[in-house]
């Protein structure tokens, strides 16, 4: 399934097909083309931590009314590459400071009208769910270590749990996010991701001595593929946020100064 860009002249965001054509979900990823105090900008950062916090909330404002979301009805954990799964009943929640959001969480679920999930990349993988059948959305942030880990399975398992949602109904959109043509890892990354994944070498590349090509787009997909999520209902937008340095924020192609980009789902 494809992805598809919209293009205004004070904002550029993406959003999936796959969640467009369900028709009860809001949604959208953004890029680093935006709008700031009348300008443009291609420093669009939608997170608190390398920005004034009144023009990140600017910027999000103006993000968010593109998708149809308002700033009010947005939920943010304060993201840690760890595995915790928040689940939601109001809003707002980090909404308008970094502090104010659920602390070391990285995947938020809720089933609550107008509550608008969101995480934070910047070449880390964002993952959209969103259930059509019991109405029910997820957001998961996934660095190496949560993919390693299994957030994505474990946002799953937290729709099934508190809403009664079936693998086979929810819809997964995997977004921009750095891809095996640049995400080069080495031992340090190797070594857990050969202990806890078995097909671990379906997913990754050779490179240079010691050292591979990780696909964690497939690592991610793979995952939910056996937690019973259809093939049909992944939707990868093959982007690398590092290779489209031009268009999205990228840790490693900005060496550990990158900006964040936003990727948001509201029922």
């Amino acid at each position: 399934m494809s992805f598809s860009w919209h293009y205004y002249p004070h904002l550029v965001y993406l959003t999936s097909d796959l969640i467009t054509a369900a028709k009860i979900a809001k949604h959208g990823f953004s890029t680093r083309h935006g709008q700031l105090q009348g300008r443009t900008t291609a420093n669009f950062d939608l997170g608190f931590k390398n920005s004034d916090p009144a023009h990140v909330r600017e910027m999000r404002q103006l993000f968010l009314t593109a998708v149809g979301i308002t700033l009010d009805n947005l939920v943010a954990g304060r993201q840690s590459h760890g595995t915790n799964v928040e689940v939601v009943t109001t809003a707002p929640r980090g909404a308008f400071s970094w502090e104010d959001g659920f602390p070391a969480t990285d995947a938020l679920v809720t089933a609550s009208p107008n509550v608008a999930l969101s995480v934070y990349t910047a070449d880390c993988v964002p993952l959209l769910f969103l259930d059509p059948v019991q109405k029910a959305i997820g957001v998961a942030h996934a660095g190496w270590r949560g993919s390693v880990n299994g957030i994505a399975v474990l946002t799953l398992q937290l729709l099934q749990q508190h809403f009664s949602s079936r693998p086979e109904d929810i819809l997964v959109a995997i977004g921009p996010s750095i891809g095996p043509c640049c995400y080069e890892i080495d031992e340090r990354v190797l070594t857990p991701l050969s202990q806890r994944i078995v097909f671990w070498p379906e997913v990754i590349y050779p490179s240079r001595p010691g050292h591979y090509f990780l696909d964690l787009w497939a690592l991610n997909q793979r995952l939910l593929q056996a937690a019973g999520v259809k093939t049909e209902h992944i939707s990868v937008a093959r982007l690398c946020t590092c290779h489209g340095n031009r268009d999205f924020f990228s840790y490693r192609a900005e060496h550990g100064r990158a900006s964040s980009l936003m990727a948001v789902i509201s029922l």
